[in-house]
């Protein structure tokens, strides 16, 4: 017999099964979140019916705050949506429009309607994927990327020539001549947010819980996360066996389909998203941890995923299982209660919420109250924090103009704050916004939540994060 018990400290059967009845890991529904199957069963033209068009929406936008176009916020994109939705073929000047959205989920929260942005987008991006046909250079650049980043391995094999780029000085030099920026700002942005590379200790396929065994949870270590931020990972399955959690690291487990999903590559999602399932279900877990905004939000929306791939019943019943089960890790440890003794970390710190978390899933609460029961850390908030910082996966890349606008003001927005140290639940964030204010003679140390709660359990003090 199996004796492991949940959070809660009841027994369970060791699978997925049981958290889709709601005893461990079931998020509370994030603004518009939690009806990913009611979703999945309504036609996008029900869907595009709920908007009543009202500009609640406008404010939150990050393109509408910046170029003040209509056709460039979420009401004028539905528009969009609408006129062509009986149409054989999408507009250019539509696509580039869709193009142009970051999917920061902003409007989501700020719809007074229910408006299902985040389902009409990536219905319309798999259109648009299906459909329209790019130039040369997008598509080159698109293959490369799609190619790369899902793939663990092939990030990995990155590792060497990075870091050998990183030590040589050519860094510093590419950057201060701004060439990379005039001529190929993608590839420019891609060179600015490269993080730092850390050498970190391969996780093990489970990390005991460190006294009483209060859960048995899943880790979802991710591609880009594992590859280029093994430091977080290794902080978060510490901070998970300090409060007592058995964590399984499946060793199988590859992508979970965010990207692809964000980017209207409805197949390619799709199948990411299965073997994602199928991995979490032969781990016997009580709930599956994720440490990053963008995989979590994603993964809590599999019934939708899978519907955009014409999935049947069976695999949309088993994508809500695993959604059931799926939480951010801000959100596990609050849900379990603090155990680990925090030491204290004197130090001011700014926090950004990474939209996925904040818009996709409803986060913003859990990580600050955690954040704020270290001692001595002094957290300060971000003026402007519903406004996305133009990181949005890949978006950066494909969208290196506006990303850099986005990013100056986020940036801006840091500084204001005096802190040392940025946190945030989603590492590509901290460097979009890092990367913005080095370009304007700035700096900060960036960590992601997982990191400042490792330090305080730890008793490492600020050194560990600022040297970091």
């Amino acid at each position: 017999m199996d004796h492991r018990t949940d959070a809660t400290g009841r027994p369970h059967d060791g699978g997925l099964a049981h958290v889709a009845s709601g005893e461990v890991g079931t998020p509370l529904p994030a603004p518009g979140e939690g009806d990913a199957e009611g979703t999945a069963h309504r036609s996008f033209d029900d869907l595009l019916n709920d908007c009543v068009h009202c500009g609640f929406c406008l404010p939150s936008c990050p393109t509408y705050v910046l170029w003040g176009e209509e056709m460039d916020s979420p009401r004028g994109r539905i528009h969009l949506m609408a006129q062509h939705a009986d149409e054989d073929v999408l507009s250019a000047a539509a696509v580039q429009h869709f193009d142009a959205c970051l999917g920061c989920l902003a409007c989501v929260t700020s719809c007074p309607s229910g408006v299902r942005y985040d389902s009409l987008i990536e219905t319309t991006r798999a259109r648009v994927e299906r459909e329209k046909p790019r130039g040369r250079g997008e598509r080159a650049l698109r293959a490369a990327i799609f190619a790369l980043f899902p793939y663990r391995r092939r990030l990995d094999l990155m590792r060497g020539p990075l870091r050998a780029y990183q030590r040589s000085g050519l860094s510093s030099l590419v950057r201060r001549s701004g060439v990379l920026d005039r001529v190929a700002p993608s590839l420019a942005t891609m060179e600015r947010v490269a993080p730092p590379l850390r050498t970190a200790a391969p996780l093990p396929e489970r990390v005991p819980a460190r006294g009483r065994r209060r859960a048995v949870v899943g880790m979802l270590t991710g591609c880009v996360q594992g590859a280029f931020f093994p430091q977080v990972n290794n902080a978060t399955a510490r901070v998970l066996a300090s409060e007592g959690a058995d964590v399984v690291i499946p060793p199988s487990q590859g992508c979970c389909g965010a990207l692809s999903a964000h980017a209207g590559r409805a197949p390619e999602a799709a199948r990411f998203a299965r073997a994602t399932i199928e991995t979490f279900e032969r781990a016997g877990v009580d709930a599956v941890v994720v440490n990053s905004a963008g995989c979590g939000s994603t993964m809590k929306q599999y019934a939708q995923v899978l519907a955009e791939d014409g999935a049947g019943a069976g695999w949309r019943a088993r994508a809500d299982a695993l959604a059931a089960a799926t939480v951010d890790l801000t959100e596990f440890l609050t849900g379990i209660g603090p155990r680990a003794e925090r030491h204290p970390l004197p130090l001011r710190a700014a926090y950004h919420d990474a939209c996925h978390l904040s818009h996709g899933q409803g986060i913003t609460a859990q990580p600050r109250d955690l954040l704020k029961a270290i001692p001595e850390l002094d957290l300060a908030d971000l003026p402007n924090a519903d406004i996305c910082c133009g990181s949005a996966g890949v978006y950066n890349i494909l969208q290196p103009q506006a990303a850099r606008e986005l990013g100056g003001r986020k940036a801006a927005d840091v500084a204001s704050t005096d802190a040392r140290l940025l946190v945030a639940g989603n590492p590509g964030c901290s460097l979009q916004i890092a990367a913005a204010l080095e370009r304007e003679g700035g700096s900060i140390a960036v960590a992601h939540t997982a990191q400042v709660l490792d330090a305080s359990i730890r008793g490492l003090g600020p050194a560990a994060l600022l040297e970091a």
